[in-house]
């Protein structure tokens, strides 16, 4: 069901539906994307690098990069085109995060686990330990 939200880029009110921005917005999104395009179009330009495009057709780089995530902008046709690592500002191709940031992220939720059971085994055993009980007789003379 729609929805009334502001548009994130412009603020104005609009029936939110399929898109998340106001139908003006989308069309100046559709015309940096033709301008992009047709940028991309020209052969000597297919090697072109996310920087040298921004340059060439002063569409803003976050919006390139919504293009290349929306498969708008087809990695397989334009071999250098990447954009940064969420982590690290490396240039990637897929996801968020490069290949050396996954691993490292991997590693330290391994190491995380490893703490969290060792944490779980020393109260395990601290309670294997005490087991006594103490009764005093209150009514002993």
């Amino acid at each position: 069901m729609a929805e009334l939200a502001n548009c994130p880029h412009c603020g104005a009110v609009f029936v939110k539906g399929i898109r998340e921005i106001c139908q003006a917005c989308y069309k100046e999104e559709e015309k940096a994307f033709q301008i992009v395009y047709d940028f991309l179009r020209v052969q000597k330009n297919r090697e072109a690098t996310l920087l040298e495009i921004v340059e060439a057709t002063g569409v803003e780089k976050e919006l390139i990069i919504k293009f290349i995530k929306e498969n708008r902008l087809r990695k397989s046709q334009f071999p250098k085109l990447g954009y940064p690592c969420d982590r690290c500002g490396k240039d990637i191709r897929s996801g968020k995060l490069c290949n050396q940031c996954a691993a490292e992220l991997k590693k330290d939720l391994e190491q995380h686990d490893k703490l969290e059971q060792l944490s779980e085994e020393r109260k395990n055993a601290e309670k294997q330990k005490v087991h006594t009980y103490f009764v005093m007789d209150k009514y002993k003379k």
